[in-house]
């Protein structure tokens, strides 16, 4: 059964991530939300780069996007958070991204309780069999006062 308030739920959380500066910045686009997840692309900007001998992105800027996209998961839950934050995210890297490669993360909300919702995420560069870095994190659950 189709669930009536995913469209409502889809614009909010477009509209949060759409409005924080830092992913503005960082160039951060939102590429898929829905029910499953969210999906954030990072294009590669020299003005990122942590190594300029590599030209390999600084890790704090995959981080960014990696928590900026499990934050859309959680608001684009069922369970209906109006806000959330970040209460804790490990992030483990596997490899440098490619340089010159957008970075993709996905994200998915896979749990949500009273006050806290568990996310998992992978980002990716051109290479989608390899992942760059893989995320856990637990997120706050503010919902609407009824």
């Amino acid at each position: 059964m189709p669930d009536p308030n995913a469209d409502v739920r889809t614009k909010i959380a477009r509209q949060f991530i759409e409005a924080i500066p830092h992913a503005k910045v960082l160039g951060m686009q939102l590429t898929r939300i829905d029910n499953a997840g969210a999906e954030i692309t990072m294009p590669y900007d020299a003005r990122l780069v942590g190594d300029p001998e590599t030209g390999v992105i600084h890790g704090g800027a995959v981080s960014a996007l990696m928590d900026t996209c499990c934050g859309a998961a959680v608001m684009a839950h069922p369970a209906a958070p109006v806000a959330t934050a970040t209460l804790d995210l490990r992030i483990d890297y596997m490899r440098a991204a490619k340089p010159g490669d957008m970075i993709t993360t996905r994200a998915e909300c896979y749990h949500v309780a009273r006050s806290v919702a568990f996310v998992r995420a992978t980002a990716y560069d051109g290479d989608f069999d390899r992942p760059v870095a893989t995320a856990t994190g637990a997120f706050t659950v503010e919902r609407a006062r009824a």
